[in-house]
């Protein structure tokens, strides 16, 4: 009885992050999965491409301007009851995104995603924070990370199948239903207070609003932060506006594969990153440099990506490989957040890292909607099935944005002091 409760309190830690890990899968899951409906969606509601996108861009409404406050309601509120209710805030988006008679009620679902999901990778970090012991954490992070590519991969593949058995509807209603399970398990299992005394300083502690606008201000002084903010952003494009949304689309009209075979292809990109960012951590951690890795992540990323768009003739294996090899190459972007934490002083650490996370995830909130509003400016009126047609020519000239900005990533990286990958240990900002 007594081994039996020791390996029940062993495995607790891991239990509540798991949880948390879990809940981050379930909402990147909910990100990507219009990208598998869109026809659906087009015939559904009439969309145009633009309105497809700005559908699918009310995700990042809610998400981006939340990441400034996530981490201090973290801190005063613990996060057993705050993701137990962003996780319900989930589950309600995705019934009302299913269930609503019209599209604003669509966009509304979509809108109540996204803010839930914005609490779902600060609040797995802060339990991991809680329940497991330093050296812990930098293991449990990739893990976070790799889950949120799983579950991305996971809605190409498994919701495209669901779609064309069960239908859109069906599928969402199936979606929100796991949502609710995930929600009772997090509210009964989830706790905010590790007995263990190694971490008993950690405790819901008051921030004040002063404190908030002191250390924001800090961070919007920096240019190094909009500098690699900017960096990032660009980077993250790859799933943001391509993997996330118009992969699937551009693969099956442009490139001429079957819808299951266009959505393992565009799941690739996730693989891609799942397996690149620890990856490109450990490349920089090795040679103690991160500007040069973000330099051969962007050109080559840049490379790749001019391939998938512009070459004529390309077999299905041979797309898949490069969509993988784009994923691989673009999730060098995770150096920025080591960046941002070593060009800014400790005290505006959180914030700046939050700012640069804001930064980073616009790129879903702006390009999802300006590549669909350029599909619809080239757009010749073809119709299949009662849904618009892009031609390849369309979504070159609409999915162009995203090489012309990666020369635009490249250039940055040479206003980034090189922070040959140490904090300052007087804790100053580097260059100071």
């Amino acid at each position: 009885m007594i081994n039996n409760r020791a390996k029940i309190y062993v495995l607790t830690p891991w239990i509540i992050c798991s949880l948390g890990a879990l809940y981050y899968c379930y909402e990147y899951f909910l990100r990507i999965s219009p990208s598998v409906m869109i026809p659906e969606l087009m015939k559904a509601y009439q969309l145009t491409g633009a309105e497809v996108g700005n559908l699918s861009a009310f995700y990042y409404h809610a998400y981006v301007p939340m990441q400034i406050i996530v981490g201090l309601l973290m801190d005063r509120y613990g996060p057993r009851r705050l993701l137990a209710l962003a996780c319900l805030f989930s589950v309600i988006g995705t019934y009302l995104f299913a269930g609503g008679h019209n599209f604003a009620m669509a966009e509304l679902g979509r809108f109540l995603v996204g803010f839930g999901a914005a609490f779902a990778f600060v609040g797995a970090l802060k339990l991991a924070t809680i329940w497991l012991p330093p050296n812990r954490f930098a293991l449990i992070s990739g893990i976070i990370t790799s889950l949120g590519m799983i579950g991305a991969m996971a809605g190409d593949i498994l919701l495209r199948n669901l779609v064309d058995v069960l239908g859109w509807k069906t599928t969402t209603y199936a979606s929100a239903g796991v949502g609710v399970v995930l929600t009772i398990l997090i509210w009964s299992i989830v706790r905010d207070v590790n007995p263990s005394p190694t971490h008993s300083h950690y405790h819901a502690e008051r921030i004040y609003f002063h404190d908030l606008l002191k250390g924001l201000w800090g961070a919007l002084r920096n240019p190094q932060i909009w500098f690699n903010g900017i960096v990032g952003f660009v980077l993250y494009l790859s799933l943001s506006a391509f993997a996330e949304l118009w992969g699937i689309p551009y693969l099956e009209q442009a490139r001429g594969l079957s819808r299951i075979h266009a959505a393992d292809a565009n799941a690739m990109v996730f693989l891609g990153w799942a397996i690149g960012g620890p990856c490109w951590g450990l490349f920089s951690d090795f040679i103690g440099r991160r500007c040069l890795p973000l330099v051969i992540a962007s050109l080559s990323s840049l490379l790749v990506i001019c391939v998938i768009l512009y070459f004529p003739h390309i077999s299905y294996g041979s797309m898949s490989f490069l969509l993988f090899l784009f994923g691989f190459l673009s999730s060098g972007q995770v150096l920025v957040f080591a960046i941002c934490r070593e060009v800014t002083h400790y005290r505006i650490a959180g914030t700046a890292i939050a700012l640069t996370n804001m930064l980073v995830m616009l790129g879903g909130n702006l390009f999802q909607p300006v590549i669909g509003k350029l599909l619809d400016m080239g757009w010749t009126g073809d119709m299949i099935n009662g849904t618009r047609h892009y031609s390849m020519l369309n979504y070159q000239t609409a999915l162009s944005v995203i090489p012309a900005s990666i020369v635009i990533a490249v250039i940055l990286v040479y206003f980034i002091r090189e922070t040959h990958a140490e904090i300052p240990m007087d804790g100053r900002e580097h260059g100071e």
